[in-house]
């Protein structure tokens, strides 16, 4: 009887044990989910550029599931600040970081040197190095295309349009979107008021309501957040979003906005993080392959105009048609691409002048 209650003690050790070592394992088991990780400039809920990059995050976590793990750190101030967010992060376990700022490049090089374990991924940035890569879209086509709407709308000829800073990814933008108003209207004048800041309501209304005094009938902007656009509504003046579908702060004064989709990066770059076949390199997403695009159009926009950026969609995408072709001209006039030269993305990312009807100096 002693030798058979010993047997079940052993056992019931035996079973013990087992039941510990596989607790532990399925504990190690969901703790070895990916941990990836984003920063954002601005709030992950800013109804534009921080909150279509969250979209993008969520994108990742739905298609993955229990496989990763994602975080963010919002509204982090571009400068030496960002380096202690990226250390937090990694000390965190995070193996790969996307920071979604131009600001932010500097700590993500120098962090990257110092953790080649863990992949970097710099938006809109020009630095790459073994794990760090840079990626962006052609933001200016879809400025463009958004650039006729807004030329269509106006019976001014004058469009307002809010913008952050004078860096080439802005500079870009505002010419494209000025030769798009363009297109609508050949006359049309695009002023610019600089809030030297991607999300600031306040300056941005500030500046929306200066444009309009100023005698501008249309609204745009390249920054973050809807002030603008809700300013707009607030005196009945049509309005070009920008980064995310944002029609819900302006219902009636809404034309559209261009946007990035983000998701399938981002899915695609974490993916091969976790099986290991992650490469850096530069990524500059376009139309065709539906990276840049515009959003769902508002009421005022008519089908007139509708179908004019449908055709220049359309040539965009098979390449009978590019907006940075020469002859173009500068502000003074002077001519900067010359007749049948096309501006390479290499020269796009060095660019520091406005084209020719941009009211507003391109140094800020």
């Amino acid at each position: 009887m002693r030798k058979t209650r010993l047997m079940f003690a052993a056992l019931l050790l035996v079973l013990g044990v087992t039941a510990l070592t596989l607790t532990a394992t399925g504990t190690a088991a969901k703790q070895a989910a990916f941990k990836a990780a984003w920063i954002y400039v601005g709030p992950h809920d800013d109804g534009g550029w921080s909150q279509a990059h969250n979209d993008g995050r969520l994108y990742v976590q739905k298609a993955l599931g229990s496989k990763v793990q994602t975080t963010f750190k919002e509204s982090v101030p571009e400068g030496p600040q960002v380096c202690q967010v990226i250390e937090s992060l990694i000390r965190d376990g995070n193996k790969i970081i996307f920071a979604t700022s131009f600001g932010f490049q500097t700590c993500m090089a120098s962090e990257a040197k110092k953790h080649p374990d863990v992949v970097f991924e710099q938006a809109t940035g020009t630095l790459q190095s073994k794990n760090m890569a840079e990626y962006f879209g052609a933001g200016e086509d879809a400025n463009y295309l958004a650039g006729i709407a807004a030329g269509a709308a106006s019976k001014k000829g004058v469009i307002g349009l809010v913008v952050a800073f004078p860096i080439p990814e802005v500079l870009r933008h505002t010419s494209a979107f000025t030769l798009g108003a363009q297109t609508a209207n050949p006359k049309a004048k695009v002023k610019i008021v600089w809030t030297n800041s991607w999300f600031d309501p306040a300056k941005e209304k500030k500046a929306a309501e200066s444009l309009v005094a100023a005698g501008a009938d249309v609204l745009a902007q390249n920054v973050d957040s809807p002030a603008t656009g809700q300013y707009a509504q607030s005196q009945k003046v049509p309005w070009v979003g920008y980064d995310s579908d944002a029609r819900k702060f302006a219902p009636t004064s809404w034309l559209t906005a261009p946007i990035y989709n983000w998701g399938p990066y981002y899915l695609s770059r974490v993916k091969a993080a976790i099986n290991g076949t992650w490469k850096t390199g530069f990524y500059y997403g376009n139309l065709k392959d539906g990276f840049v695009h515009l959003a769902p159009f508002g009421p005022g926009v008519s089908a007139k105009t509708k179908a004019l950026i449908a055709s220049k969609l359309k040539a965009l995408k098979d390449g009978t048609f590019y907006e940075f072709t020469g002859p173009l001209y500068d502000q003074t006039g002077k001519l900067r691409v010359p007749k049948g030269k096309r501006l390479t993305v290499k020269d796009l990312y060095s660019i520091n002048w406005l084209v020719k009807g941009v009211i507003g100096s391109a140094k800020g």
